[in-house]
């Protein structure tokens, strides 16, 4: 059986590998729901999901989405780590706070940060960030100690005044600026990169037999692999086992297309030591059969602009992944675009939440939507291009990609 090279997709099986947010998945399902409203309005498009199904590694729901002339189904699965997370999380102050000093002297050492400078600076300020505010935070404790053993003149209440200083400051605006999950995240990070989180390694084993199988029974018309911020190395190293498992990946049945965005390749690939996602980034880039493109964005500061995560790896550039550059105040009406442009999270999560205006990047129409993940990135601007006013998949549009894959 021969590769399925229509632009227009029926089915397709979706795997989605979140970022660092410890979120248990019915929120993810919830604010899933929430953000496919906003998916149907701007496309003038019908589309249910069912409830979801929570296993321990894995969650799960369908997605029935109808155009005037298209109908998908989608095989939606939600990677779940976010139980590893939690762990992290429930930590105290006083085992997150030299762990994390530890990942900052591990990600200087290890060249990261100038990997960071070189490529994008403004990575490198997200990076310092979390220990920039943290630096303040011991400064100011130590002025108003100073300060109460002056008054006092006692230099056990000036401390103890230090302490509660800095456990205010944690605890009130350290929380406010997501310090704690901020440190948490480059504390996984080193980890990830130093040693093996077996229940980890278990997971992505079972996606990559997934996917494997998914391949062999050929009952869907595109499998797809959608990696946000660090779930971006997740997805890498999933489909790396697979593909070593099944060199020929791809080649016939469905199509196969990773999709990265807001991605941080670059965050773990950058760190000397990161060698593991070096050579998956390597056997990746180099799948014939596979599709990979990555959006990048300016404003969201939490991915690495104008880069190319095998190249700047230092690995020999194949052409994979296709770069491109969008911009987040096209997906969204000015208003809302001007009460999320100031808070760096919610710009980064506009990767997977739903568009208000019809954009080259759109989340829901590569998981949703009837065009191929191939098609909608040579498009030059995306299903935008392709979609009638009335949800209608628009025949010249087909007919050229059609004539563009011959």
């Amino acid at each position: 059986m021969q590769q399925n090279d229509s632009p227009v997709i029926g089915s397709r099986l979706v795997f989605h590998f979140g970022g660092y947010d410890p979120v248990s998945p019915t929120k993810t399902y919830l604010r899933f729901i929430r953000q496919l409203e906003r998916f149907r309005q701007t496309w003038s498009v019908k589309s249910s999901a069912s409830a979801p199904l929570v296993a321990t590694d894995r969650a799960k729901w369908g997605i029935l989405s109808e155009g005037p002339n298209w109908r998908v189904e989608t095989d939606h699965q939600l990677f779940r780590w976010d139980d590893i997370m939690a762990g992290y999380a429930v930590r105290s102050v006083w085992w997150r706070l030299p762990m994390g000093l530890l990942a900052f002297a591990d990600f200087v050492v290890g060249g990261a940060l100038w990997g960071y400078a070189r490529t994008n600076w403004r990575y490198a300020l997200f990076f310092l960030y979390p220990y920039l505010l943290l630096l303040m935070m011991v400064l100011t404790s130590f002025y108003a100690g100073e300060l109460a053993a002056g008054t006092t003149g006692s230099i056990a209440f000036g401390i103890l005044a230090g302490v509660l200083a800095f456990i205010a400051f944690y605890l009130g605006p350290g929380r406010w600026t997501y310090l704690p999950i901020a440190l948490d995240d480059w504390i996984f990070s080193r980890a990830y990169i130093r040693g093996r989180d077996p229940e980890l390694e278990r997971r992505l084993d079972v996606v990559a037999d997934e996917i494997i199988a998914a391949d062999s029974a050929r009952a869907v018309d595109e499998i797809l692999l959608l990696g946000h911020s660090l779930g971006a190395v997740l997805a890498v190293e999933a489909l790396d086992r697979a593909l070593r498992r099944r060199p020929d990946l791809g080649s016939s049945g469905p199509r196969l297309a990773l999709v990265t965005v807001g991605s941080s390749i670059l965050k773990i690939g950058l760190h000397r030591s990161a060698v593991r996602l070096r050579d998956a980034l390597a056997r990746v880039s180099r799948s014939p059969s596979l599709v990979w493109v990555e959006y990048q964005a300016l404003t969201d500061i939490m991915n690495f602009y104008k880069t190319d995560p095998v190249r700047d790896c230092g690995l020999q550039s194949t052409g994979r992944p296709i770069v491109r550059l969008v911009r987040i105040r096209h997906m969204l009406e000015a208003a809302s675009y001007r009460r999320i442009r100031r808070n760096p999270y919610r710009v980064h999560c506009q990767f997977v939440s739903g568009n208000e205006c019809r954009a080259v990047y759109d989340y829901f129409m590569f998981v949703c939507g009837p065009l191929s993940a191939e098609k909608q990135t040579r498009l030059h601007e995306g299903a935008a291009s392709a979609i009638g006013d009335n949800g209608r998949l628009l025949h010249v549009a087909a007919r050229l990609l059609t004539q563009a894959n011959e």
